[in-house]
């Protein structure tokens, strides 16, 4: 991702910020390509162990043109899924933490590498969330696939 879809990204990530125009500024500035941004206000983050996460990543854009930004932690072993604010409230599973209201994120920049945290769908500025009972259907069907898997 670059140029003008990294630059709207960019936008619709600060927004979720205090004080964008500082958020920005710092974000731009950080030599590891990182920002806290607070869970909650744009955007709830269900982190989903990458065992599961990443076939359930798999059905998702299978099912949609377009998922909501996903991000990926050091090596994988975590994914977090953007869904709709109050969503990470009252999502109940064994194994998955939500993260809202009260809460923060590491979030790289998009478009660069930041070392660590990742995106595997950047955002693209839009405010494309992944919809919380597409990700548990989704979420179903790589268990089930994962089991079948383990079974042979």
């Amino acid at each position: 991702m670059t140029g003008a879809g990294a630059k709207t990204a960019v936008e619709w990530l600060v927004a979720a910020a205090t004080d964008p125009e500082s958020c920005r500024w710092e974000w731009e500035r950080n030599p590891l390509g990182v920002a806290l941004l607070p869970a909650g206000r744009l955007w709830d983050v269900l982190i989903v162990p990458g065992e599961l996460g990443h076939p359930t990543l798999d059905v998702i854009v299978r099912c949609v043109e377009r998922p909501g930004p996903v991000l990926a932690d050091f090596g994988g072993s975590r994914l977090g899924f953007f869904v709709p604010p109050g969503t990470a409230a009252r999502w109940l599973a064994t194994g998955v933490r939500g993260a809202g209201r009260g809460t923060w994120i590491v979030v790289p920049y998009p478009g660069r590498s930041s070392g660590g945290v990742r995106w595997v769908v950047p955002p693209d500025g839009s405010g494309t969330l992944t919809d919380p009972v597409l990700l548990e259907l989704a979420m179903h069907e790589a268990a089930a696939l994962l089991g079948r898997t383990a079974a042979d």
